[in-house]
């Protein structure tokens, strides 16, 4: 009879035992995968866009301040076809965390616009222009040369965020003294106007412009 007794016990201790440990296993196991997000957004479709290591900034702030930037003549334009590019070791570009694919409607593409209420000064961009044309070793015309957004706040860029602004040279053939016009403003336009339909995402536009403002368009299917 003690041993019929004994018997039973063990049986019941080892089914308590299995029935305890078992949630435990299991919720180490469903716990465990970590940075989900950074994978995620990899994909193949252009159109879906790959989400790259961009930078995030501060986004908006009430007050800007005049941002440092590199040391002077350690940044080098690029150019393609002519048209010049930023050097990506100055300027990689910097995101907003105030625009996300999910709030579109009520920033980047809400009506009455979005930018102008975010834009810093040129009391700030005015300083921030003439340190970072020291920094790439810019000597032509500052009238004709833009501070430039290289993701543009129409494409949710930071708006201050000197990994995000650079001067940009004029295009090849700008007759001097005649201002600025640059052919990537209608690019960036074209973007902000593919992302808001909805034909490719915010990612993508980003992700595409940081690459080659040049090429943005054609790799996106949009040119």
């Amino acid at each position: 009879m003690h041993s019929s007794y004994r018997a039973a016990s063990s049986v019941l201790f080892a089914a308590l035992f299995l029935a305890g440990c078992s949630p435990a296993t299991t919720g180490g196991s469903a716990a465990s995968p970590t940075g989900t997000s950074a994978t995620e957004s990899s994909g193949t479709d252009a159109r879906g866009g790959p989400q790259g290591a961009i930078a995030v900034g501060a986004g908006p702030q009430t007050t800007y301040t005049v941002q440092k930037q590199p040391p002077a003549g350690s940044c080098h334009f690029r150019y393609e076809k002519g048209e010049p590019l930023e050097d990506p070791a100055c300027t990689p570009g910097a995101i907003s965390p105030a625009v996300t694919q999910a709030n579109l409607k009520s920033t980047i593409c809400r009506k009455g616009g979005y930018t102008s209420g975010i834009r810093p000064s040129t009391s700030v961009t005015g300083k921030e222009k003439e340190l970072n044309a020291v920094s790439y070793g810019f000597t032509g015309r500052m009238g004709d040369a833009e501070y430039d957004h290289l993701i543009s706040l129409q494409l949710g860029g930071d708006p201050n965020d000197y990994r995000n602004l650079w001067v940009e040279p004029a295009d090849p053939g700008h007759r001097k003294g005649s201002g600025v016009n640059n052919k990537k403003d209608p690019v960036e336009t074209k973007l902000h106007t593919a992302v808001c339909k909805g034909t490719v995402t915010l990612a993508a536009a980003q992700q595409a412009i940081v690459t080659d403002w040049t090429t943005a368009l054609s790799t996106l299917g949009l040119g």
